[in-house]
């Protein structure tokens, strides 16, 4: 995939990955719409901002029409409540399905024809090391998180016929807004933005873009007892 011949869409563009990805394509040519739920708050030069909230079916559809050249789609836009599966509330939990999981699906079906018409491309989910791991907190986030790994690869499937990859990008904590109060190693959102879209340009379907990614993705093969070890840990 050449970037300078790209029309791409990156929602949540306004901040963090998401802004970084867009100054990103620009830099190589791309054209890009900048989706934000506030699109003045979208500051790039270059970027064409949209106002998009993909949780909203009614601003998914305008955005849609809006922007019928797409060949790019960038499903950034995400939300981190910090909700508790078992104690959390249930509009924090609903918030994480409904971004991730609904809002995601919402702008691949909305797109996927446009995409197409436009004689092919790529749609890009940006999924998390959360999606094949969890910490214990953070519950509704981890799963749905996981959910759209799921949603990602039945897409893979569907839509590859119709000339339409579908990549994902796993990245573990990154330094923004969204892991402010996180105390932990934090990646760079600018060096990930790059690895995503040297990934995109290298046509590869799943970008594994940090080593705490990595380091899931090959304990994944050990199943449930090499990710949780402590569950086997013998109780005194």
């Amino acid at each position: 995939m050449n970037m300078t011949n790209q029309i791409a869409l990156v929602t949540g563009a306004n901040r963090g990955l998401g802004r970084q990805l867009t100054i990103e394509l620009i830099t190589r040519g791309a054209k890009v719409y900048a989706g934000a739920r506030n699109p003045e708050t979208v500051d790039i030069p270059g970027a064409i901002p949209i106002q998009l909230d993909i949780t909203d079916p009614k601003s998914v559809a305008a955005a849609a029409e809006a922007t019928k050249d797409v060949t790019l789609l960038i499903n950034n836009a995400g939300s981190s409540t910090g909700a508790s599966l078992l104690e959390g509330d249930w509009d924090n939990i609903h918030l994480e399905f409904d971004t991730h999981v609904f809002g995601t699906l919402s702008m691949v079906r909305a797109f996927a024809p446009i995409i197409e018409r436009n004689g092919g491309g790529t749609i890009l989910n940006i999924l998390s090391a959360l999606s094949w791991f969890s910490i214990g907190d953070a519950g509704a986030y981890t799963a749905a998180k996981s959910a759209e790994w799921g949603l990602t690869n039945v897409l893979r499937l569907n839509l590859a016929p119709r000339n339409i990859r579908v990549a994902s990008l796993h990245v573990g904590f990154m330094d923004t807004d969204m892991t402010a109060d996180i105390q932990a190693p934090k990646v760079n959102p600018t060096d990930i933005a790059k690895i995503a879209i040297d990934g995109m340009e290298a046509d590869s379907l799943e970008i594994v873009a940090d080593d705490t990614s990595r380091k899931v993705q090959k304990g994944l093969a050990g199943g449930v007892a090499s990710l949780y070890p402590q569950l086997f840990q013998a109780k005194e």
